[in-house]
């Protein structure tokens, strides 16, 4: 993956906790394979502001119409209480990723936005998991024998998650844009997921590596 920028919809009732992990650490280049880091963009449905589930309000960097997945690395979905209470509204963020996936531009959706993709049609066909096998089941999709139990899911381009899992939904993410060498994605997720300062050692050397390559 060459291009830079990573696109993350932001949305009313955007639940905050869900993708600070994934965008923190493309944006902190600190032992990344591509150096640097990503940039991360936000993209609304249009540019006026909008408010978190936590109050944040922030004013998207372009508008959904405007964004071409050539100009993407990836398209991030978070969940937000919106997919269940205004489906429709944020419908077209959904039809967006299948134009992402059909460019062959990888897309991760978390909690809500897994039951988005799953009305388009998009977990049909393709290993995924969510907040629990009902949730999705409740959208009326075909892809209920692809349901994973596990914290975090890959299928093709698509990055999947439930809401409790958003360190599993970084590192799968991580995984799938090559952003990190093996070793160091596992040290990663040791020290965020399990707190085992033994992948301090790890995530060291690796910086020493790159500051001295």
């Amino acid at each position: 993956m060459t291009n830079g920028t990573v696109h993350l919809a932001v949305y009313d009732t955007l639940a905050d906790w869900e993708t600070g992990h994934l965008t923190a650490h493309l944006r902190n280049g600190v032992a990344h394979k591509k150096p640097g880091g990503y940039d991360v963009t936000t993209v609304g449905l249009t540019t006026d502001p909008v408010t978190t589930m936590g109050g944040v309000r922030i004013a998207p960097d372009t508008a959904l119409a405007d964004l071409d997945p050539a100009n993407s690395a990836m398209l991030v979905l978070p969940g937000a209480s919106a997919w269940d209470t205004d489906a429709d509204r944020l419908a077209p963020f959904a039809r967006t990723a299948r134009a992402f996936l059909d460019a062959g531009v990888p897309v991760a959706a978390i909690c809500g936005a897994t039951a988005g993709l799953a009305r388009e049609g998009l977990l049909d066909e393709r290993p995924h998991t969510s907040n629990a096998p009902d949730y999705l089941a409740a959208t009326g999709y075909a892809g209920a024998a692809h349901y994973r139990d596990e914290p975090a899911a890959t299928g093709g381009n698509v990055v999947t998650a439930g809401a409790t899992a958003p360190i599993a939904f970084a590192r799968d993410a991580f995984a799938l844009l090559d952003v990190f060498e093996p070793d160091v994605l596992d040290a990663w997720y040791r020290l965020f997921a399990h707190e085992d300062t033994s992948a301090f050692e790890v995530l060291q050397r690796a910086v020493g590596a790159t500051e001295g390559a």
